[in-house]
């Protein structure tokens, strides 16, 4: 009899973007994988690391544009999940953050489908290659992740509730929604937040685009930034410019 852990659906995050930040246990059940699974926001490289003969499949969902449906996906997964031992499901980032990764397992499980999740890194910790923190003693004691554009198209609500802490505020699918954010700071009396884009973060393609939350539309516009990207909101953007005056003064 197999070990569980060696055959099944794996739903794998396959992180920001660079593969050398990819999960040992993420590695290594590529290295035997019979199908995968793809996203559009994956690295490619990643899939050079699976046998000759596994079959990749293409299931990715561009930013604002075409997709292949959840519906579709979930129909592979029955399907193939049926006729090998491992079936990698391969998304960017971690595929419980914002990438409908729950809704795998779930779909699995209904359908007796041996199920694994291996967690990848979010692109929100990759804003550290920015030199941006999420958190930092003295500026920023907690983390909120908004979805910039919910199913129904919208703002998320939550990004009201959220300026009304001290936390970091990064929001995921934002872009498209740069005027919206920025109002909803700017009516609040907080305009003049520090605010970053961030766009491959973990590559050496990366762009940082900084600005006031009241100026994210024009900054992005001067900034060439388009989607992907993630947003980050609050002091933590000029953390690295207030420990360099602390620590000049301190000297």
């Amino acid at each position: 009899m197999k070990n569980l852990a060696d055959s099944g659906v794996f739903i794998v995050g396959g992180g920001p973007g660079d593969p050398d930040l990819l999960t040992l246990k993420a590695y290594k059940v590529l290295l035997r994988a019979n199908v995968v699974l793809y996203d559009h926001l994956i690295n490619k490289k990643m899939l050079g690391l699976v046998p000759k003969d596994c079959k990749l499949i293409y299931v990715g969902k561009e930013p604002y544009g075409e997709y292949v449906s959840q519906e579709k996906i979930h129909d592979l997964i029955l399907h193939y999940s049926r006729r090998v031992d491992v079936v990698v499901r391969l998304k960017g980032g971690d595929p419980f953050i914002f990438g409908r990764g729950f809704e795998e397992v779930c779909f699995a499980e209904q359908h007796g489908i041996q199920v694994h999740y291996i967690p990848g890194i979010s692109s929100m910790q990759a804003s550290g290659f920015s030199g941006i923190p999420l958190t930092h003693r003295g500026l920023s004691e907690s983390v909120w992740a908004i979805t910039g554009t919910k199913k129904d198209g919208s703002l998320s609500e939550d990004l009201r509730y959220a300026i009304k802490s001290a936390a970091t505020v990064v929001i995921y699918m934002g872009m498209k929604k740069l005027a919206q954010i920025a109002q909803v700071y700017v009516e609040a009396h907080l305009g003049n937040l520090p605010a970053a884009m961030i766009q491959h973060a973990s590559l050496p393609q990366q762009k940082l685009v900084t600005c006031d939350v009241k100026d994210l539309e024009s900054a992005a516009v001067r900034g060439g930034m388009s989607h992907p990207a993630i947003i980050v909101i609050g002091a933590v953007v000029r953390a690295r410019d207030i420990m360099t005056s602390f620590l000049m003064k301190a000297s």
